[in-house]
């Protein structure tokens, strides 16, 4: 019986995709005499090349129209070992996607084509603006234009490799989920949620099972807050927020956690947590749709934020409600005290936890 391979080819245009992301890349050549080049630099993919710029005096300008690799890659988990073995520390791995460009590195000598490629370099580096766009006739960048080297790699030796566990077997990979959750290091909630997405037919993990039309999200994607803050502007208590203030609150937040209909795929439940990861965290903006209350979601949803990792271990946990004080209360929460906040009397309640490593 033929094992699995621990990885597989990406499709040209997540290629193309990884490579437009990476903040930097790796540049490999040989110079004139022999020796090995090797340079991190910043880069561009534009018309259909990969595109940086150097000094003309540099030793990258001595490798043009020699051959070069160029890498980039991107780590989507670091699997501990004892996630697949309670012993042996051999299966401790990362699961990574990664691209190799080869070709024969050329330079531009077209002008426009040269100050583009810079201009594009600033604008994704520089999205914020504060400067002048660069042309080759702008008084300011006439001589720089002409000066400075510009080297490029078509993309045609463009090849992507993706090592997610596919010589795992679902059940290790379930394990592998669940002591990333356990682990709980910064940013183990969002790379569970890459995995996920990078996985659709993986069953869903235990600890983010909501029953059979619905799936809970330890960490909302970039692309998920719009519509949480949406969800959330509905709220009595958001009233006075706007839906982009809203929307920032989420993003500084310690922990985001959403409840997901798997057959519409859109968002029907959030809540959210500030937290020192240490001796407290509070509460905020638990919600479900009104539609599906009182089939338990809410309480998973719930559950599901006392367990993240930047409120389970804190020793104190703190919130403030109008009238949920009975929902908070199956979770161990007591009310510590009443007062008007805004336009509502609030009850203030507290749950206190051991003190955990």
């Amino acid at each position: 019986m033929r094992s699995s391979p621990a990885y597989s080819s990406m499709p040209h245009a997540d290629a193309v995709a990884l490579l437009r992301r990476a903040p930097f890349v790796h540049l490999a050549a040989t110079l004139p005499d022999g020796r090995p080049l090797l340079r991190s630099l910043h880069a561009i993919v534009s018309d259909g090349c990969l595109a940086f710029h150097g000094s003309p005096r540099g030793e990258k300008s001595t490798a043009l129209g020699g051959p070069a690799v160029v890498s980039a890659e991107e780590v989507l988990a670091e699997l501990p070992s004892y996630a697949f073995d309670p012993e042996r520390a051999c299966p401790a791995t990362t699961w990574y996607r990664s691209v190799q460009l080869h070709g024969v590195l050329r330079p531009v000598a077209d002008l426009d084509r040269k100050a583009a490629v810079l201009d594009a370099l600033m604008e994704r580096f520089q999205p914020e603006g504060g400067y002048q766009p660069i042309a080759k006739d702008h008084p300011l960048y006439q001589k720089v234009v002409r000066g400075i080297s510009i080297s490029e790699l078509p993309l045609d030796g463009l090849v992507g490799k993706l090592k997610l566990g596919q010589n795992r077997r679902p059940e290790q990979l379930q394990a592998a989920l669940h002591a990333i959750w356990r682990r709980g290091k910064t940013g183990d909630d969002t790379t569970i949620e890459r995995l996920l997405g990078l996985l659709p037919a993986h069953p869903t993990p235990e600890f983010l099972d909501a029953g059979p039309n619905y799936r809970l999200c330890c960490a909302l994607a970039d692309e998920s807050i719009e519509p949480a803050s949406q969800l959330l502007a509905s709220a009595y208590w958001n009233t006075d927020r706007s839906q982009a203030q809203i929307a920032a609150a989420l993003r500084g937040s310690s922990a985001v956690v959403g409840l997901r209909c798997l057959k519409t795929g859109s968002l029907v439940g959030v809540g959210r947590a500030i937290s020192d990861c240490t001796s407290r965290a509070w509460i905020y903006d638990v919600l479900v749709v009104p539609e599906l209350r009182g089939k338990g979601l809410g309480t998973r949803l719930m559950q599901l934020l006392l367990d993240h990792p930047a409120v389970r271990r804190v020793q104190q946990v703190l919130l403030t409600t109008k009238d949920a004080d009975g929902f908070y209360q199956r979770f161990g929460f007591q009310e510590i005290g009443r007062s008007n906040f805004r336009t509502w009397p609030s009850i203030t309640m507290l749950r206190r936890v051991a003190a955990r490593r």
